[in-house]
Formats: C-alpha cells, structure tokens, sequence
C-alpha cells in the first residue's frame, strides 16, 4: 500500500512550491508561513494526545488519579490564548497579503522595462490571448519576455473558468460580461503549465496551455513568427474558433480585429464595456458585435 501511495505522489507536481516569478514567491511564503503556524498548535497536540493515551493508559497504576477532576486555569490559559495568538497572527498576515498580492495592483518593473498588455478569453475549452499592442493572437500558447510584468485582462466567452499559471502565481477567475485583471511576472525563463482551474464541462481535461518565458530576443523572434502565420482573426472567423473543442492545437493568429476583446465583453452587457483607465462604462462599436452575434 505505502509503495503505491509512493509512486502515485511521484507523479504528482509541485508546481505552486517551485516559483519563477516573484508573486509566486510571495504566494509560497504566505502558504508555507501559514502552515508552520498552524502547526504549533497541530504538532503539540498530536505528541500530547500520545503521551497522554500512554501516560494514563489502564496498566499504569503508577499515575495519578483524579475522578473528580474537572477545572484549570492554567491549562484554560493555554488552550485558549496560544490559538488566539496564533489566529491574531494569520489575521494579520492575511490582511497585508490581500492588499500587497492584490492581483489587479500593477507591478513594479526595472526602469525602461514596459509591461506587456495580453488579454485573455476562457472558450470551450481553450485559452485565446490576445495581443493588443502587437496586433496578433494566439490558442493555448503565450508567450513573455523574463524580467518584464504582463498585464492581463481575462473574460469569458463560455462559462465562468479560472486562469491559473501555478509557477507564477494567482489564480483568478473569468466570467461571461465581465473583465478581471491580473498582473505577473516571470524571473526565470522557462516553459510553465497553465490552466483551467475550475471545472467547465466536458473538454475541461485538456484546457491548459504553456507560458512561455523567454529573453526579450527570443520573445521579439516568437512574436515574428506568429506574425508570419497565414490565419487571422476577426468577427467572421471567431464564432468558428469559439466553437467547442477538445485538446486544441497551438494556433498563430497574425493579424486580430482591434477591440475583439471588449467586442466579447460587450456582448453580454447590451454593448457596454468597462474602460480600465476611468473606472466608467462606455460603448463599443456595435457592429462588429453584431456581426458576432449573428455568426453565433
């Protein structure tokens, strides 16, 4: 039994444990800072349990015997103010963390190092990113220069789904009408697992994709080559990309129509989009999200 628990859990991966990105770092700290926490209550309760079990047991006649025993004030003390200590503690960790993690709080880059713009859209069952600033679009591949933040915004155009790069960090969700932020960074090349972390119908197995790290070379020579693929993407071509698919290939999209994206939000919204910069909701052109519609 235990050498097949064993080699099941060699399987397993520790993705969140292993952080190429500084929020990813922060998230482990805060995962294993709060363990040992717990712990101090976890680990002396379990070898007091056992020393009591023995202590006491019905054999050793040499131990006190107290029938009538029922009330202390020191052990009172203890059993109530060390987990008070220790909740107080979380809470104060957690109160931090929630404001210096908040995904949607622009990271801070190196001097002449923009951030890279990718908008993201959860379809049945694929991830589509979209690159507003080079104008190209990929399926199930990013790709991100190493040392330099990237601004995510994440809808979807199914179900809700959750957008989850283990080795960078944060998980958040993506919703039908509605466009969550998320900003991370990568610190190491390298080639990491993304995926769906909420359960989304039949195909959701297969709804993961690689992100991609690379130098800032590298990455202008990844943007070169999608750029050199023949497909693109527009209001006539996405409802057949939007339709359901299982395990889809990588795809290169080099040319995206200009505002798909919020063209995708607003179609759940009667044609309003959130605009980022003021906070205010605005119009989008409506026909190209006509033209959705109707393709649909």
């Amino acid at each position: 039994m235990s050498l097949s628990s064993a080699a099941l859990l060699a399987g397993c991966s520790w993705d969140t444990l292993d952080p190429k990105g500084v929020i990813g770092a922060q998230e482990k700290s805060l995962i294993l800072t709060s363990t040992y926490a717990m712990l101090l209550v976890v680990i002396p309760v379990c070898i007091l349990t056992l020393l009591f079990a023995w202590q006491y047991r019905q054999s050793n006649t040499a131990a006190e015997y107290l029938p009538k025993w029922s009330h202390s004030n020191k052990i009172e003390v203890i059993i109530w103010a060390v987990p008070s200590l220790i909740i107080l503690f979380l809470a104060v960790l957690t109160y931090q963390t929630c404001h210096s993690l908040d995904p949607y709080k622009p990271l801070e880059a190196e001097a002449n190092v923009k951030p890279i713009h990718v908008d993201v859209v959860a379809l049945d069952w694929k991830w589509l990113f979209i690159y507003p600033d080079e104008g190209i679009a990929t399926v199930n591949q990013m790709a991100m220069p190493v040392n330099t933040p990237v601004d995510f915004r994440i809808t979807s155009d199914s179900v809700m789904n959750s957008f989850f790069i283990p080795q960078l960090g944060t998980m958040i969700y993506a919703m039908a009408g509605m466009q969550t932020q998320l900003h991370l960074i990568a610190n190491e090349a390298g080639d990491f697992q993304g995926e769906s972390s909420n359960f989304s119908g039949r195909g959701f197995s297969d709804m993961r994709f690689r992100a991609l790290a690379m130098p800032a070379d590298q990455y202008s020579a990844w943007v070169e080559k999608v750029k050199a693929s023949s497909e693109q993407l527009d209001s006539a071509s996405y409802p057949k990309l939007a339709a359901p698919s299982e395990a889809n290939p990588v795809e290169y999209f080099s040319h995206v129509d200009a505002g798909l994206f919020d063209d995708i939000v607003a179609k759940y919204n009667n044609g309003m989009v959130m605009d980022k910069s003021t906070g205010k909701m605005l119009h989008v052109q409506q026909s190209a999200m006509s033209d959705m519609n109707m393709k649909e």
